[in-house]
């Protein structure tokens, strides 16, 4: 199989693309990458690693896309942009997939217009998996893809999602949630009060509305939420997991009882930082798009860039694409519920 990366785009560079494309391909022996920016430095740092396969191959594409640019407007006029040659290539049908760090807005604007919805999907969505405190994981679906939301945009959220961890988590009922402001049903905006009795006669187990707190509880699978609720949830769980870590280890270097403490707790509290790495669970599949799309964090590492690429492989192997996309056209009679 073959799956494209996006060499540019992201806040450390092409070297790392570079790196977690080499661990992938001696760690994987069943895919071809193609990597996709400025040929000759992607060549130059080839030879620096001193690397060389037949799986690899570099394509040129002499532009970035940057992210103060307007997406819509970049993707027109930066048509030989890393991520344009990339989106252009994957429509051809003869790669699994698509990775990219680059700009949000234009990667999720690229897939929309030059890949295009699957049949009967209204938008699709970014769907992050986080841990949780039981050691599971729970699938956030929107997390900023959709500013605005209709219900409809909701309950497509909800099918994908659950969809998605059934055959990628191996959960047969997942628990789907609504993100709001309390767990009763009569709470929430206009958007949640519609929603709700919607997601109540779709086929999936909806166990009702869940508030921000109760994210990484372990109590669901999925959370269905609109891309602002959605990406406030996301950041603010980011932000204070590194602010709890923050002032854990300041806590532990502040005294001598401090650091003896720290000594003993040294191996959990490793582990325990281990699991809460948004870097090891990789990117957020877009789910509702044509094409595989997983969109890596600006900031994604080695670890997280080849952890990206086996989320492709593996939605390949597991045929996810399809299985979202018949979920959907089982489906399409949704309207008549609002």
């Amino acid at each position: 199989m073959k799956i494209l990366v996006d060499a540019y785009g992201g806040d450390n560079g092409a070297t790392v693309m570079i790196d977690a494309c080499i661990l992938a391909l001696n760690q994987f022996d069943n895919i071809e990458i193609e990597i996709v920016g400025k040929q000759d430095e992607l060549n130059n740092l080839l030879r620096e690693k001193n690397f060389s396969s037949s799986r690899l191959t570099v394509t040129n594409a002499n532009n970035v896309i940057t992210h103060n640019e307007h997406p819509v407007e970049a993707l027109r006029t930066k048509k030989d942009s890393s991520l344009v040659v990339c989106l252009d290539k994957l429509k051809t049908g003869e790669y699994v997939g698509l990775i990219s760090a680059g700009s949000t807005g234009a990667v999720l604007s690229g897939a929309v217009l030059k890949l295009g919805r699957l049949k009967g999907v209204s938008r699709p969505g970014l769907s992050p998996l986080l841990p949780t405190v039981k050691g599971g994981k729970v699938l956030l679906i929107d997390c900023g893809a959709n500013m605005d939301c209709k219900p409809i945009n909701l309950c497509h959220f909800a099918l994908m999602g659950s969809e998605y961890m059934r055959v990628m988590e191996g959960i047969s009922q997942p628990r789907v949630a609504l993100l709001n402001v309390g767990t009763e049903d009569s709470k929430g905006n206009e958007l949640t009060k519609t929603t709700y009795p919607m997601l109540q006669k779709l086929p999936i187990n909806f166990v009702g509305n869940m508030e921000a707190r109760d994210a990484l509880s372990g109590e669901y699978d999925v959370i269905v939420a609109d891309g602002f609720a959605g990406n406030v949830l996301l950041k603010g769980i980011e932000g204070t997991l590194q602010a709890f870590i923050g002032v854990l280890k300041s806590g532990l270097k502040s005294s001598t009882r401090g650091k003896i403490g720290g000594l003993i707790i040294k191996k959990p509290l490793k582990a325990i930082l281990k699991r809460y790495d948004y870097q090891a669970y990789g990117g957020s599949p877009l789910l509702g798009t044509k094409n595989i799309v997983v969109k890596a964090h600006g900031s994604a590492n080695v670890v997280s860039l080849l952890a990206c690429i086996r989320q492709v492989k593996e939605f390949a192997e597991k045929d996810l694409l399809n299985k979202v996309s018949n979920t959907i056209s089982d489906n399409l009679d949704i309207e008549e519920l609002e």
